[in-house]
């Protein structure tokens, strides 16, 4: 996975991150409910494990939290569904904030003034938007609180 991911003709061809001409995406703008909240927001981010085969000596480095081998992989998408960034490669231990910082660091640029959608397991930051610690956010648990 990491080989097909990471070369061409998938990655040249399908993966391109924003610039600064890209604009207020479509789906945000007109969108009563999430303009003009969202108008500085690029897209959103989430980690996502592969099954793979491991060597021996990499098969406890790759066991992820339910006791499987895989690889992490950090994926960006638009509102547009289309990929804008993939970070592939990590063992399945890895947590979301670690491929972030270290994708941060490396190779993502994320422009001033913008970010992304991120869930609980991202670091807070001025380039992450995630969801207040212990605030329902999925639809399963609103409605077990009757909440609307």
């Amino acid at each position: 996975m990491l080989i097909y991911f990471s070369s061409a003709p998938l990655y040249t061809n399908n993966i391109h991150l924003p610039n600064n001409q890209n604009t207020i995406p479509p789906e945000i703008q007109h969108n009563t409910k999430f303009f003009p909240f969202f108008k500085d927001i690029l897209g959103a981010m989430d980690g996502t494990h592969i099954n793979c085969n491991a060597t021996a000596a990499d098969r406890q480095a790759a066991w992820d939290r339910k006791g499987t081998v895989t690889q992490n992989c950090l994926a960006i998408c638009s509102f547009d569904m289309r990929f804008l960034y993939i970070f592939s490669g990590w063992d399945g231990s890895a947590a979301n904030s670690t491929m972030f910082n270290d994708t941060h660091i490396t190779d993502l640029l994320i422009l001033p003034g913008k970010y992304y959608l991120a869930d609980a397991g991202f670091p807070i930051c001025n380039a992450l938007l995630i969801p207040y610690w212990g605030v329902s956010y999925h639809l399963a648990e609103w409605a077990r609180a009757h909440l609307q």
